[in-house]
């Protein structure tokens, strides 16, 4: 299928992916998993969710192959490649129209809705970040990678989760901090605004080189901006008034989302209405705290997966 896995497309903290063909000439992406920490549980949860979805945003898995301990996972090949791509590489990024980043994070956030509502059983996926987000040849956005996401019954609004799970920078408070609220579908819509304001400031969310320490993490500085009506330094300089709005309305969505306590969070489909409203009618939320957990840090490849949430110690806010 894979032609003796010669054609590699990418690696993480799960694997690497490679380029593959299927006999009727179909092009996928085949994830090969490493060694497992968890007796091959991701691959289970993996398989077992993703194989009941089926949605324009989510991606489409074709099928799984198992010999002894090796373990891959057959997807759609999406040529446009993972959204950290477009948004964060220098020279060779992709330039896009405000009008399409805005579609993509439309895309996502229907994705995520369908995950927490769509389906028979809640989805609570747990690693929403750019690196995760599949860019299809229209760059339709489709969300990946669930070997970290949970299933739970619709009717549960607070569930019951024995460690920590996420990637640094994206991962909600209430994750490491029980004392913050109850874990539920708001830990995924926290993930989706930490996303959103990547792709509106084209960077990481914590940048510990930045030139002026007040930009060094991302929803501090751009609050700040905002809040004096002021434009974006990184965003295009020769936006037109209408590109400033939809930029502002993502923004706006995305603080209310990364609000530190989960109550005082949107629902996705409340995220969705705000996408899609006039920016006018959008309120401005209180500026979120800082939450440093575990010194965030700003590698989309920092997986947390063990940690005890049990100590209810207090965070540090600034």
């Amino acid at each position: 299928m894979t032609n003796g896995f010669r054609d590699k497309l990418g690696e993480g903290g799960f694997g690497s992916v490679f380029k593959g063909k299927l006999r009727s000439d179909h092009l996928v992406a085949v994830k090969l998993l490493g060694k497992s920490k968890t007796n091959g549980q991701d691959f289970i949860s993996e398989v077992a969710t993703i194989g009941r979805i089926h949605h324009v945003n989510v991606a489409k898995l074709v099928g799984f192959c198992v010999e002894g301990s090796k373990q891959a996972l057959v997807y759609d090949f999406m040529p446009n490649g993972s959204l950290d791509r477009l948004i964060f590489v220098g020279e060779n990024r992709i330039t896009l129209s405000w009008q399409k980043m805005y579609e993509i994070a439309v895309g996502v956030a229907r994705g995520i809705e369908y995950l927490h509502r769509g389906c028979s059983m809640q989805i609570l996926h747990f690693d929403i970040k750019s690196h995760n987000i599949l860019l299809d040849e229209n760059f339709v956005p489709k969300v990946s990678d669930f070997g970290l996401a949970k299933l739970y019954s619709v009717d549960d609004s607070i569930v019951s989760l024995t460690a920590a799970r996420g990637t640094l920078g994206y991962i909600a408070p209430e994750l490491v901090y029980k004392n913050i609220g109850g874990i539920s579908y708001k830990a995924d819509v926290y993930s989706f605004g930490m996303l959103l304001l990547e792709m509106v400031g084209r960077r990481k969310n914590l940048n510990e080189f930045a030139e002026h320490s007040s930009q060094t993490y991302l929803p501090s500085w751009m609050y700040d901006r905002l809040d004096r009506g002021e434009d974006m330094e990184t965003v295009d300089a020769t936006l037109t008034s209408i590109g400033k709005a939809t930029v502002r309305k993502m923004t706006i969505a995305a603080f209310w989302c990364i609000q530190m306590k989960p109550a005082d969070r949107p629902s996705m489909s409340k995220v969705l209405e705000m996408l899609e409203t006039d920016v006018e009618f959008l309120e401005m939320p209180p500026k979120p705290y800082q939450l440093l957990l575990l010194e965030s840090s700003s590698n989309t490849e920092d997986y947390v997966t063990d940690i005890s949430i049990d100590d209810p110690s207090e965070p540090l806010l600034i």
